[in-house]
């Protein structure tokens, strides 16, 4: 039997990383991951194919662009299927390999088959077994499937089996207005489908800001998409022209797909971890303390696979930082306390830190600049979007940033350095940004702020 400083289950963001950085400083590591390919979900059903999709729309749409120059973009043809996956399969084809490429040029041993325990130490893969004195459980998660909802990848569809549409849906009904559903539903309406969007709470995106959902919502009406608010679903069925959805409000939909996306499961099924000790939670995920050490001292779980918040971004590093507490590299100890987030819907969402109902207790306020007020915008033309700061009023540190539009997963990184940092709104005033660039955003948030505090506007 082969032995292993570290044996890691599943090659997505987390897994790749923490193989990468226990074989950068020495250990004899495997890696065994089910799947044909690389990457995991990070790479073939998640991250990068959804916002590869995106871009995507946007270019085959000319959604910002369209009149902008003088003329508008047309194609000679109908936009086919082909077209709108061409650059997702290229997309995910790359970063598969590189993947693959990472591991072995670090002299990972890699595996491809199911890996389930047969006792706290070793794992079985395929027809044989190996041991690994530590073990780190990276799975990721799957599409949570109610029983009551017949998928079948054709017509009705989850958030993996939607990437292998055979046509662009004339119409299609999601039911969850989560981040996935939000992404989705302005994808599909940017390419010309008519999107209902089920949500059975009263608000789009609980954890964002209010003052940023209102407008999503907005930017998403104006794209046609239905938002069927406070409505839950009462059944789904296959109809001869596609797709049945029965509401619980009484109201019928006839559609020609369906996407559900309400929640996500860890992938633990096969694992056999009854076999180490290590108990399954809600959901099917991994309990981990804050090292990612689950209730067997040499197992770790990180990335999907353990819930919240289940993003690439982190964790990557939670592979990297449970590497660190198994085998003491004296270097990342933890993820960092304040983590931007991204949402890649048409137009962008992102944020750090608290929002402005955050901050409404301990009277938190806020400054506002808007993409169309900016030299930057006007050039782009950028018609709608705004930047958020929330601040508390008498050290003027800036607590919160929030951005919707154009770039806005990219924009966030100076606001979260602020958040960070404990800047003010003087010390955003004093930098000195390239004009014209969106960057702009942060100066006019901030005079805009300190007008709300001298109660009154000020533009400079």
């Amino acid at each position: 039997m082969k032995k292993y400083d570290l044996i890691v289950i599943g090659s997505g963001p987390a897994g790749e990383k923490a193989a990468v950085k226990a074989a950068y400083f020495g250990h004899r590591v495997a890696l065994v991951e089910k799947e044909s390919v690389f990457g995991g979900a990070g790479v073939h059903t998640g991250t990068l194919p959804s916002k590869t999709l995106k871009e995507t729309a946007l270019f085959l749409s000319a959604t910002y662009e369209n009149g902008l120059y003088g003329v508008d973009r047309t194609f000679l043809r109908s936009t086919t299927i082909e077209d709108f996956l061409f650059r997702k399969n290229q997309v995910c084809a790359t970063f598969s390999k590189e993947v693959k490429d990472n591991l072995e040029r670090h002299k990972v041993d890699l595996y491809h088959a199911s890996a389930s325990f047969e006792d706290p130490h070793t794992i079985r893969v395929g027809t044989t077994s190996i041991y690994g004195t530590f073990i780190l459980i990276a799975t990721g998660s799957y599409p949570f499937h109610p029983s009551s909802i017949p998928f079948d990848g054709d017509t009705i569809h989850d958030s993996d089996s939607i990437l292998s549409l055979k046509k662009i849906p004339a119409s299609l009904c999601i039911v969850g207005a989560g981040v996935i559903g939000c992404e989705y539903a302005t994808i599909f309406a940017a390419m010309g489908t008519q999107v209902y969007l089920v949500n059975d709470r009263d608000k789009i995106l609980s954890h964002v800001d209010g003052d940023i959902t209102k407008e999503l919502v907005m930017q998403m009406q104006k794209s046609k998409i239905e938002i069927l608010f406070n409505t839950a679903l009462e059944s789904v069925s296959r109809e001869a022209a596609g797709v049945c959805v029965q509401l619980k409000t009484g109201k019928n939909l006839s559609v020609e797909s369906f996407l559900f996306a309400a929640g996500r499961s860890g992938c633990t099924k096969t694992l056999a971890l009854e076999k180490a000790g290590v108990p399954i939670r809600k959901r099917e995920t991994v309990e981990v303390d804050a090292t990612y050490r689950t209730e067997v001292p040499h197992i770790f779980a990180v990335g999907d696979v353990i819930g919240f918040p289940a993003l690439a971004s982190t964790s990557m590093d939670q592979g990297r930082v449970a590497v660190a507490h198994m085998f003491h590299t004296q270097d990342l100890q933890h993820i960092a306390s304040v983590v931007p987030y991204g949402i890649y819907t048409i137009p962008e969402v992102s944020m750090v830190g608290i929002t402005e109902e955050d901050g409404n207790a301990t009277g938190c306020c806020t400054g506002k600049a808007r993409y169309s007020d900016m030299a930057r915008g006007t050039i782009m033309g950028a018609q709608s979007g705004f930047l958020k700061l929330v601040f508390t009023p008498n050290t003027q540190q800036i607590m919160g940033v929030h951005i919707i539009g154009t770039q806005a997963s990219e924009l966030i990184h100076y606001g979260l350095s602020l958040v960070k940092e404990k800047k003010t709104l003087s010390d955003v005033i004093g930098e000195v940004f390239n004009y014209p660039t969106l960057h702009d955003l942060y100066k006019y948030a901030a005079y805009d702020g300190l007008g709300t505090l001298s109660g009154h506007k000020v533009k400079n």
